[in-house]
């Protein structure tokens, strides 16, 4: 069993924002972490997923996923996003980022578990942590859907 934990921020939404990650499975951990220049909290919850399933090496892995994000967890676990893909994401956020992790949902066995967020959960509050200090530092990534779409208005 593959443990991940996420989270994602933003200081304003959109603004600069920033994801982290913790992988752990017996004794190997990693911690994963990236800013962006201008996105939403949402695109980042969501990249956190996408991200740690990104660095699985192996298909078919069983994987625990905590997250603090109610939209990803009830996208998923609720189905909206089959509908929303069904759709054609019509007047959905994200669509970029829900189809790559429907991909990766594909090659595992993946379930989701809540945990309320800044809520001394220690590895929600390390994600937090590194997903804050990620948008913090220089050179920050360009989330190009993300400012793509915006620059033309439209939704992701």
């Amino acid at each position: 069993m593959i443990e991940i934990f996420t989270d994602g921020a933003s200081s304003g939404n959109p603004g600069p924002g920033g994801y982290g990650v913790i992988l752990r499975s017996g004794r190997h951990y990693k911690e994963l972490s990236e800013g962006f220049r201008k996105t939403t909290n949402n695109r980042m919850e969501l990249l956190a997923v996408i991200k740690a399933l990104e660095a699985l090496k192996n298909p078919g892995q069983q994987v625990m996923i905590y997250s603090d994000s109610k939209y990803v967890i009830d996208a998923i676990e609720k189905r909206w996003v089959n509908g929303w893909l069904a759709k054609g994401f019509k007047d959905k956020k994200n669509k970029d980022l829900w189809l790559r992790y429907l991909d990766l949902a594909k090659l595992h066995h993946i379930k989701f578990t809540w945990v309320r967020g800044h809520n001394g959960h220690p590895e929600n509050e390390r994600c937090d942590q590194l997903a804050v200090n990620a948008y913090k530092q220089p050179g920050l990534l360009i989330d190009s859907v993300f400012e793509a779409e915006a620059a033309r208005g439209g939704l992701l």
